[in-house]
């Protein structure tokens, strides 16, 4: 019985990335488990993919031209960072029927041919942008969770904000389905909502909700994190390789890209006493009627979120300040992988613009490993000791 069980405690929890980006749930969920598929339709993020990661198990292909045999064995856990695109508040509004966002569809086929095979995964997480909880008028979140319960999970979703684990504001939505069949550990499910996970709006997506699928609603349990200790200032780097400091000149037309409210939040952080760096986003807006480009500056020791650059006003900036010497330049791409909770070993495309995309369309590790710890990992073992136990009953 004792080596029964030391044997149960050392196997991999196994596990599919779909949409798998550059593996960054991979990186998250760690060691202790095993891919055994990863499929992702960029080729370029399945070159960095390669090159952290090694091995075949990557399939670079859209994921409509992958077949039920390509995906090999049973996996524990199925992980879908799903693209954001049409769900996104700044996308077209396409939703769950858009070209990108709509690839959700062809990942449940999969789950159900899966289960068709005797191959039913145990849990199925979905990541996406908190536009997901709104979409269509909720129509898209009823949508997401009504095709769970179909195939025969019960669910529920939580909002983590990177920035309680890393210097990023990054909140996104996260799904943990569960097959019905298992037996849940009682520390992982709740009674009602709870802080932080559980907002406002999303418990007003769950009041949408028929009464069906909330039947088959989960208020997944987490503890909150302790309080993060790292800080924006923490991962800069004085010389960094993918782009340079700004010319005097240059950081002096930035400055002059501010409103009088970002100028003032300038001069308080030279009077800070101690180096702080500001994030800063170029936006358009209307003043008196007219479109005027602004930089806006935070200073609260996160960065503001990642996003893909479509383009240079969708690149971040910093602004470096110590007393009255003031630096500007991008962020550096070792940087935005830092704000993903990547670590430095991490290999980065040399190109910056692909770079940053890769980061900026990841899933933060630090968040996937607290979910890995505090919810798939007690449940997967939760679930082998009941094995065990009727094995030897």
């Amino acid at each position: 019985m004792l080596v029964h069980t030391e044997m149960k405690q050392t196997e991999k929890h196994t596990f599919f990335e779909f949409f798998a980006g550059g593996g960054m749930a991979r990186a998250g969920l760690g060691e202790q488990w095993e891919c055994l598929f990863a499929n992702d339709f960029d080729r370029k993020k399945a070159v960095s993919y390669q090159a952290n990661w090694g091995g075949d198990e990557l399939i670079a292909d859209d994921i409509r031209n992958i077949a039920p045999e390509e995906m090999p064995g049973v996996a524990d856990l199925v992980w879908g960072s799903f693209p954001c695109q049409d769900l996104s508040l700044a996308g077209g509004g396409a939703g769950l029927k858009g070209n990108r966002s709509g690839t959700f569809w062809p990942f449940i086929h999969h789950m159900q041919a899966l289960a068709d095979e005797g191959r039913k995964p145990r849990i199925i997480c979905l990541e996406n942008v908190l536009g997901t909880l709104t979409s269509h008028k909720g129509g898209d979140f009823v949508s997401i969770c009504e095709a769970l319960s179909k195939l025969g999970y019960r669910f529920g979703a939580f909002v983590a904000d990177a920035s309680l684990f890393i210097p990023q504001s990054r909140p996104r939505l996260f799904f943990v389905a569960i097959d019905d069949a298992i037996d849940l550990p009682p520390e992982v499910n709740d009674d009602g909502p709870q802080a932080p996970w559980h907002t406002r709006a999303l418990h007003k997506a769950y009041d949408r909700l028929p009464e069906d699928l909330q039947s088959n609603w989960l208020w997944w349990n987490m503890p909150s994190p302790a309080k993060r200790n790292l800080n924006f200032i923490d991962i800069i780097e004085e010389e960094p390789t993918s782009t340079k400091w700004h010319s005097k000149a240059q950081t002096t037309e930035l400055l002059s890209m501010m409103s009088e409210v970002n100028l003032a939040k300038v001069e308080t952080a030279k009077a800070a006493g101690i180096p702080m760096v500001g994030g800063i986003y170029k936006r358009t807006r209307y003043e008196h009627g007219i479109k005027v480009q602004r930089a806006e500056i935070r200073f609260d020791n996160v960065a503001g979120c990642l996003r893909t650059p479509a383009g240079g006003s969708s690149r971040q900036l910093i602004m470096l300040i110590e007393g009255d010497r003031i630096r500007s330049r991008l962020i550096s791409t070792r940087e935005t992988a830092r704000l993903m909770g990547l670590p430095d070993s991490y290999i980065l495309p040399k190109a910056y613009n692909e770079a940053y995309h890769l980061t900026g369309d990841g899933v933060a590790v630090p968040i996937v490993r607290y979910i890995a710890k505090n919810i798939f990992e007690p449940v997967l073992q939760h679930s082998a000791a009941v094995m065990d136990e009727s094995e030897f009953a």
